[in-house]
């Protein structure tokens, strides 16, 4: 076995193999962008490794795609083998001649096994001819938009245009008709080029409502092949899978050997060595009659799954089998057992359609949850932690939630369960949106197809339904009462009387003015009366609520939410019959006696930073701002000056405004534009957003093509029709 192994990669996958060169004893190698004092310097992925190199030049992902200074790095730390995770360069045959060429073990298949399956029409080519299934399409190299857009009919609409190299979903577009067709492949090509540096096309026949369902195959150099089951993987947004598991709820054993034997052939046609996938497109009402896609000669994200219904780690397998070891079962001794489900958590804004949210991770809470193949039955493999930088530069994704069950029943409802409890504090996720879709009655069935996650977002209502806390959402509540300050007792347990709660001499509390403004963009004001531990508070002059908030004990942003319900909340007054005083212990500071009214109690994470405050509960994440006095009163002078009509067609030019950091790949032509049409096109997080004209009118570019935006930069005016 090795002594020591460079991760060419960053993120959750560099942690993920680093815990395992931890428990095998290997001394560990990361790599980082940019300088040794760099923000990417500071990652986790390099904390948690033994040895850190910088790979120079500038910050971003282009570093991570230097095939010589990977190598160079490798070298110069005394590295045995290069592990590559996925993405990056785990699919690049260069870094695998590299490797070879230095003397060093690549953690992965031989280079020439890379080149057959990264080119998807000659891998199709090679499968079919080994008797395995595939889908009509394009079966020929580079071709031209031209010839692409004559082959188009006979593969026939709708169709799929998909990146010859690559994967992950990037790049791929569906298109309906012939006169989609040439827009498509403009997109599919600058994506594909930006992604993989190749922009090579192929077209392919579109299932409706397939399933996607892949095989995990594992190969020695001696020739021995195994499957270690499927995974489904057919909930999937954008063409990105977010949710998987294992086994798949619809594959029987007889349907699983089938798949497993035609997997197994696609290795053994490239001379496979090491993990890799193969996957398959399979209709929904008719299972065992599957079709090849593609193999993805890497370790998969969702790996996970498939090691906790086997009891394998497949990163030691992939070591084992690099460092010339021969498969040490036999397909005979593959078992599978129980269920296991995992959610990828995504740095995005449901809200927003899915942008991508950057910035600063101000509270990483992961339940007390362990990572890798260890963690069982519950598993939270991350890539960041407190304090770390969410950067447009790399792959939104922050941590894979998995969660094991002897059936699939109790697999939902540990990972809903540990969901619930995982918060990420200072950027937006992905994670409530994730609790609605586990809860959606068909993904609970497992009646999936690969439309079901566009469908569920077209219908799902504001605020979701089965993800939901109980009772009403309570979020600003907590953010008003995290701008209370102070303790609610002295050392000696008596109530502090300087503590700022509004009481005055003679007159009843005053209360505290608190504005707030939400995600959406409304502004509440809400009046605050007596102590965090102990107060009520009206929103916008509607019902009073009374509330306490308090330390939860442990980490600082744990707190207790203690909300009344009962007679009109019953707001005693203090010296009435159901007031009590503060206790010293801080329980039920306040609150009435029990049996007087109804109350109940939770656990949130809430964290204030600045004059934004965020809330955490039950999964769902909250983003306010804090008003201070002059920016209301501004707000308020603002409304008055306006006509009070919304609908009311703008007087004046109208801003486009980046919604998230990145790179102008496209515009529109300055000029005459329609309303809807996409006027800016920003690549974030290696994903192409475009941004809309609100109105019909004349079009003036602020961006051009290659230019960097910042969130919230003015990259486009448009004069409205009949503006003076």
């Amino acid at each position: 076995m090795f002594t020591t192994v460079l991760v060419a990669n960053r993120g959750e996958i560099a942690c993920r193999v680093i815990g395992t060169l931890r428990r095998l004893g290997i001394r560990s190698v990361a790599i980082h962008a940019g300088p040794a004092e760099g923000a990417d310097a500071g990652s986790r992925h390099v904390r948690e490794a033994d040895v850190a190199v910088s790979l120079g030049g500038e910050a971003g992902a282009r570093a991570y795609l230097d095939v010589e200074a990977v190598v160079a790095a490798a070298v110069a730390t005394g590295a045995e083998a290069i592990h590559p995770g996925y993405g990056f360069l785990s699919e690049n045959p260069e870094l695998a001649h590299a490797c070879e060429r230095a003397g060093i073990a690549f953690v992965g298949p031989p280079a020439g096994a890379i080149e057959a399956m990264a080119d998807k029409v000659a891998g199709k080519r090679i499968v079919a001819g080994r008797g395995v299934p595939v889908l009509p399409g394009t079966l020929d190299d580079g071709l031209d938009d031209d010839a692409l857009v004559a082959a188009a009919d006979d593969v026939g609409f709708p169709l799929l245009v998909k990146p010859v190299a690559g994967g992950g979903g990037k790049g791929m577009v569906v298109v309906s008709s012939a006169d989609e067709l040439p827009a498509a492949l403009a997109s599919a090509r600058r994506v594909a080029t930006s992604a993989f540096g190749d922009d090579g096309l192929l077209l392919e026949r579109l299932v409706e409502r397939p399933r996607h369902v892949e095989v995990q195959v594992l190969a020695d150099a001696r020739g021995s092949v195994v499957h270690l089951g499927e995974r489904e993987c057919t909930l999937q947004r954008r063409h990105q899978k977010i949710i998987e598991e294992a086994p798949s709820p619809v594959v029987d054993a007889a349907t699983r050997d089938r798949l497993g034997a035609a997997a197994c052939e696609v290795a053994r046609s490239v001379g496979y060595v090491g993990v890799g996938t193969v996957e398959f497109l399979v209709p929904a009402d008719a299972p065992d009659d599957f079709a090849f896609i593609e193999m993805n000669t890497r370790l998969q994200v969702e790996h996970p799954v498939t090691e906790m219904v086997t009891g394998l780690d497949l990163v030691e397998a992939q070591l084992r089998v690099a460092a010339g070891e021969p498969l040490w079962f036999t397909q005979d001794d593959v078992r599978i057992t129980g269920q296991a489900i995992e959610a990828r958590v995504y740095a995005e804004s449901p809200a927003r359609g899915f942008l991508p949210s950057v910035g600063r991770v101000d509270v990483f809470d992961d339940a007390g949850v362990g990572a890798g193949p260890e963690a069982f039955p519950l598993r939270l493999d991350a890539g960041v932690a407190s304090g770390d930088e969410v950067s447009g530069d790399y792959d939104p994704m922050l941590a894979k939630a998995v969660a094991h069950g002897v059936d699939r029943d109790q697999a939902l409802a540990r990972l809903d369960g540990l969901l619930a409890r995982t918060a990420v504090l200072g950027v937006e996720t992905n994670v409530g949106f994730l609790r609605d879709l586990l809860a959606d009655p068909d993904v609970r069935a497992g009646k999936l197809d690969t439309g079901l996650v566009d469908r569920f977002t077209t219908d799902l209502s504001e605020g979701g339904a089965g993800g939901q806390p109980p009772g009403p959402d309570s979020s600003w509540v907590v953010a008003a009462l995290l701008d209370l300050g102070g303790p609610t007792t002295r050392s000696s347990g008596t109530a502090d009387p300087w503590v700022a709660d509004g009481w005055r001499l003679n007159a009843p509390r005053a209360p505290r003015p608190v504005a707030l403004r939400d995600p959406a963009g409304d502004v509440h004001d809400l009046a605050v009366t007596g102590h965090r531990g102990d107060a009520v508070v009206v929103r916008d002059g509607g019902a009073p609520v009374r509330a306490g908030l308090r330390p939860a004990g442990g980490p600082a942003h744990r707190w207790l939410l203690t909300e009344l319900s009962g007679r009109g909340a019953g707001m005693p007054r203090p010296g009435s019959d159901n007031w009590r005083a503060p206790e010293s212990s801080g329980r039920g500071a306040g609150m009435p006696r029990p049996g007087s009214d109804s109350s109940r109690v939770e656990t949130v994470a809430a964290v204030r930073v600045g004059d934004t405050v965020w809330v955490a509960r039950a999964g769902r994440t909250t983003r306010f701002t804090v008003l201070d006095r002059a920016a209301r009163a501004a707000l308020r002078r603002s409304e008055r000056a306006t006509t009070g009509d919304p609908d009311a067609p703008a007087a004046g030019p109208t801003e486009i405004r980046a919604q998230m950091p990145g790179t102008v790949t496209a515009t529109h032509a300055a000029g005459p534009v329609e309303a809807g049409a996409a006027v800016v096109v920003v690549e974030a997080m290696k994903m192409e957003h475009p941004l809309t004209a609100p109105a019909a009118g004349t079009l003036r570019l602020v961006v051009h093509p290659g230019d960097q935006v910042r969130l919230d930069q003015v990259v486009a005016v448009v004069e409205p029709e009949g503006a003076s």
